[in-house]
């Protein structure tokens, strides 16, 4: 089997709202855990309770990953300041 190389170069990752996106995302599945409240009964008649607790797992899942991705976040307007820093800082003469 040959092996497989890329012929032209990945395009950068594409940056957009991700803590807004998440956030959303885990208000829906939070959303659909509540609207699941009144068919608890159904679910458990036909032994699918686990279809229940699905949303609350990915409900907390994302919290995990609001934390994360806002930890993320910091980071990177962190690391775009520190080098806005440095690039302003390129002109001047450092002091001794």
């Amino acid at each position: 089997m040959a092996k497989w190389t890329a012929k032209h170069e990945a395009p950068e990752p594409l940056e957009g709202p991700v803590v807004g996106t998440i956030v959303g995302g885990t208000i829906i599945w939070f959303v659909i855990f509540l609207a699941q409240a009144a068919f608890y009964g159904w679910f458990a008649d036909r032994d699918l309770v686990w279809w229940y607790w699905t949303p609350l797992a990915g409900a907390g899942l994302g919290l995990i990953g609001i934390w994360y991705v806002r930890g993320r976040d910091a980071a990177l307007k962190r690391f775009a300041a520190e080098k806005a820093a440095q690039a302003a800082g390129e002109g001047t003469p450092s002091a001794p």
